[in-house]
Parts: C-alpha cells; sequence; structure tokens
C-alpha cells in the first residue's frame, strides 16, 4: 500500500507541471493573475465569518465578503494590465470617468469559477473576467484602420485588391505610402493562416494593443491594420509560451508564418522588432490575406 501511494505521488508530481505548462501564457500582476492564452483574468477573495452572527448567517456572510474581496483583487490585476507600450489599463480609467465606468462595470459581473469552505469558517472563491468585451472595448483606441501595404520600391498598395497603385493617379489618406523603403512581401498570402512570432529571449511583455515594428519603426502590425470588431472579440494578440503550441491554437492553425524577432521596444516592452525582411514577408502575405485584419497573431514568451 505504501509503495502505490509512493509511486502516486511521484506520478501526480510528474503530471503537475504538464498541467500548469498547459494552461497557457499566465502574468501576475497585484492580488491575481492574466491568463494571456485565454484573454482571462483571475483572482481569488477570502472572507471571514462574523462570530458576532447567528451560526446559519455565518457562512453566507463569510461568502460575501469572499466576493467581494475576490472584486477588489480582480480590479486591482485589471488595473495593472499594459495597454500598450507606454500606458496601462489603470492609466486610460484615470483618464476618462467613460472608460472607469464601463471597467468596473465589467468587473462587478464577475465569475465565479469555484468556491471553497474552509473548516475554520472562511470561505474562498476564485472568480474570472475575461479582457475581451466590455474591457476590451473600453479601453482600445476608438480609431482603426488606416495603415497600407508597401509594394517593392516603396510604392502604396491598394488596400482593397493589393495591386500597386496606378501611376499619375492620386493616392488617397487611407493608402499613403509610408517612409522606410519596401514592405511588399516575396511570397503569396494564399494559404497563410496566421502569424506566429518567436520573442523569446528578450523579456517582452504582453498587453491589449501591441505592436510589431520594422527596424525603423515602421508599423508592421496593430492599430492600422486591425479591424476594431475582431480585436474587440478575440484581443489583438493571443500569447503562448511554446511555438509548437502556439501553432495549434485556433486562432492562427492551420498553416501560420512563425518569424522570429529581434528585440523588444517600448516603455512598457511590449512592442516587437522584426527584420526588415521578414516585415516584407509579413505584408507580402497580408496583400492576398486577411490574417492581420483579423487578429490571427500569437506572440511566444519566456
Amino acid at each position: 500500500m505504501m509503495r502505490r501511494r509512493t509511486l502516486f505521488l511521484i506520478g501526480l508530481a510528474a503530471l503537475v507541471p504538464c498541467l500548469v505548462s498547459g494552461q497557457g501564457y499566465v502574468q501576475s500582476i497585484g492580488s491575481g493573475d492574466v491568463n494571456w492564452t485565454s484573454q482571462v483574468v483571475r483572482a481569488t477573495g477570502i472572507g471571514a465569518p462574523n462570530v458576532a452572527m447567528p451560526l446559519p448567517q455565518q457562512r453566507a456572510g463569510a461568502l460575501r465578503a469572499a466576493k467581494m474581496d475576490a472584486l477588489r483583487n480582480v480590479l486591482e490585476t485589471i488595473k495593472g494590465v499594459a495597454l500598450n507600450s507606454e500606458t496601462t489599463v489603470e492609466n486610460a480609467i484615470v483618464a476618462s470617468d467613460v472608460i472607469k465606468t464601463k471597467v468596473e462595470g465589467a468587473v462587478r459581473g464577475f465569475r465565479v469559477v469555484d468556491t471553497r469552505y474552509m473548516s475554520s469558517g472562511d470561505v474562498e472563491v476564485d472568480v474570472e473576467v475575461p479582457l475581451t468585451g466590455i474591457i476590451a472595448d473600453a479601453v482600445l483606441p476608438s480609431s482603426f484602420g488606416g495603415g497600407s501595404f508597401m509594394a517593392a520600391g516603396g510604392g502604396a498598395v491598394c488596400p482593397t485588391c493589393g495591386q500597386p497603385w496606378p501611376p499619375g493617379r492620386p493616392v488617397p489618406s487611407n493608402v499613403s505610402s509610408a517612409g522606410g523603403g519596401s514592405l511588399a512581401g516575396d511570397i503569396a498570402g494564399d494559404g497563410v493562416s496566421g502569424l506566429i512570432i518567436d520573442c523569446r529571449g528578450f523579456s517582452l511583455r504582453p498587453a491589449m494593443a501591441p505592436r510589431i515594428v520594422d527596424e525603423s519603426g515602421n508599423e508592421v502590425y496593430g492599430s492600422k491594420f486591425v479591424s476594431r470588431e475582431y480585436a474587440v472579440d478575440i484581443g489583438m494578440v493571443g500569447y503562448e509560451k511554446d511555438v509548437n503550441r502556439a501553432a495549434k491554437n485556433d486562432r492562427v492553425t492551420a498553416t501560420p508564418m512563425v518569424v522570429k524577432a529581434v528585440q523588444a521596444a517600448g516603455p512598457n516592452r511590449t512592442d516587437v522588432v522584426v527584420s526588415a525582411a521578414d516585415a516584407k514577408r509579413i505584408h507580402g502575405a497580408a496583400v492576398n490575406a486577411n490574417f492581420l485584419q483579423h487578429c490571427k497573431v500569437m506572440f511566444v514568451l519566456d
């Protein structure tokens, strides 16, 4: 019996790292965690019974206290989330009462995913709130789009058909050239289902509105190339800890392009820099596909 128990514990110990590693990319912020793979914020609240109350009411009171504690913790966690390379969700809340109201309203609608009644009479509750949906709609920029892919030689490309803009014809503002040379790719977009950026080794941090830029600072991916509807519904970027798992994620399957980052950028270290050659490949594929517009992008972090 003792030998069986020992073997069971050994097997359980070996299984735990696998279970943890399969949970996606999880970032601890304050008293809670953000699962950036599933775009969910999770926090725990603890409530103690009021011994001055009748015994039947003590557990109910402890449960209410635990939920209030969880509410405070999950809101604290969300405030600490990086919005982009320069600011956090808390900065956005402080700057706008409208954003504050929407975010706090979303947090109050948290979902209880686990409740534990302790022998001491304390109650613990785990709650979850999605970053997507109401919160993303509140904090993401109101203006999306307007970016243009570049043709070989630096000319503008029609955002509808992907063909070079006709010589001599005035170029509307939404297809204006961006300096810094060509971003046109040398591959067709047919068959590219998504984009994976391997950012390991650069201490990159996750954010709700990150960007991919080339070495000259030209935006390769970001709000200029994204449908806001998709950004609100699924988040601009998914995060993982392993390239193979990222490739199996529904966001980018079944034939994603994989690119290696060259560094992290921005004060919050949330933006990704790729080489000029890879920037060309990405935009070249995106001319004939919609994986950037539909947020079919994943970053793999340490």
